[in-house]
C-alpha cells in the first residue's frame, strides 16, 4: 500500500486515573480496508477506539486522520471530519422513533437539508429499519437497535467508521445478517475499524488485524493468516 493511510495512530497512550490503559499503541488503516482489533476482555480494544474518537480524557501520542493530526480535537469535530463511531452500548435514545434517532446522526454534520434523501438511502441499506421508521426505537430487538446505531453513524457519510462489539448480545441469525451488511459496506468502499469478540467472523471479514494484550499491540497480520493461526487465537483471543 503506497498511499498514505486514512488513519495513522502512533505511540498512543491513555490513562483512566492511574491506570495506564494503552501503552504505545500504533495502527494504520487504509482507505477501503476493514481492520480488526482483537484480544480478550480488558486488552484495551474499546479504549483504543475511545481514544481515537477523543473520548478518553488523558491521552498522548499521535492520531492522524485524513492527513490531519486530531489528538487534541474534541469528539464532535472528529465526527464532522468524517470519523464515525458506534459504541458498545449502542446509546439509542428512548422515546424517539427510529427516524428521529437517525436524524440525530445529521445534527452535528450540518446536512439536515439532505435529510429525506439520506434517510431514504440508509433505509435501502437497512431494510429492517425501513419498515420501522415511525416505531419507537426502544421497542426494537437488540439486533435491530444495533443496526439502528450503525445506520445513525452512517447518516453523516463518514470516511471511516469505528465499530465496537457490534454482535454482542445479538441472536445468531441477526449476527449473520449484520456481517453480511459489513461485507456490503466494505464492497461499497466504506473503511471500517472493527472490535469484535466473534473471532472467526471478524477475521474472515478483515483485511488485516491487530492483536492486543494488556494495552499493547502484540501481533499484526492479515485477517486470513490470523484466521488460520489457532495458536494466536487461543493465546490472545479465547474468552
Amino acid at each position: 500500500m503506497n498511499a498514505a493511510p486514512m488513519l495513522k495512530v502512533e505511540n498512543l497512550n491513555a490513562w483512566y486515573g492511574r491506570s495506564h490503559a494503552l501503552q504505545g499503541v500504533s495502527i494504520e488503516v487504509h482507505k477501503g480496508e476493514v481492520v480488526a482489533i482483537m484480544g480478550r476482555n480488558g486488552a484495551g480494544k474499546t479504549t483504543t477506539l475511545r481514544a481515537i474518537m477523543g473520548l478518553v480524557a488523558r491521552r498522548a501520542g499521535s492520531v492522524v486522520f485524513a492527513g490531519d493530526e486530531i489528538l487534541a480535537a474534541p469528539a464532535h469535530l472528529r465526527y464532522r471530519r468524517g470519523l464515525g463511531y458506534v459504541p458498545e452500548e449502542r446509546r439509542i435514545v428512548p422515546g424517539l422513533t427510529v427516524q428521529e434517532n437517525l436524524r440525530l446522526g445529521l445534527l452535528a454534520s450540518g446536512r439536515l437539508a439532505e435529510e429525506a434523501r439520506i434517510i431514504d438511502s440508509i433505509a435501502q441499506t437497512f431494510p429492517r429499519l425501513r419498515e420501522r421508521l415511525r416505531q419507537e426505537a426502544s421497542s426494537l430487538s437488540g439486533g435491530e437497535q444495533q443496526m439502528l446505531a450503525i445506520a445513525r453513524a452512517m447518516m453523516s457519510g463518514p470516511k471511516l467508521i469505528l465499530l465496537d462489539e457490534p454482535s454482542e448480545g445479538i441472536m445468531p441469525l441477526l449476527v449473520q445478517e449484520m456481517f453480511a451488511l459489513f461485507r456490503e459496506m466494505k464492497q461499497g468502499g466504506t473503511t471500517i475499524v472493527l472490535v469484535e469478540q466473534n473471532v472467526e467472523r471478524a477475521l474472515d471479514l478483515a483485511d488485516r488485524a491487530y492483536i492486543m494484550d494488556h494495552g499493547v499491540i502484540v501481533h499484526h497480520d492479515t485477517g486470513a493468516a490470523l484466521l488460520a493461526d489457532r495458536g494466536i487465537q487461543e493465546r490472545y483471543c479465547a474468552v
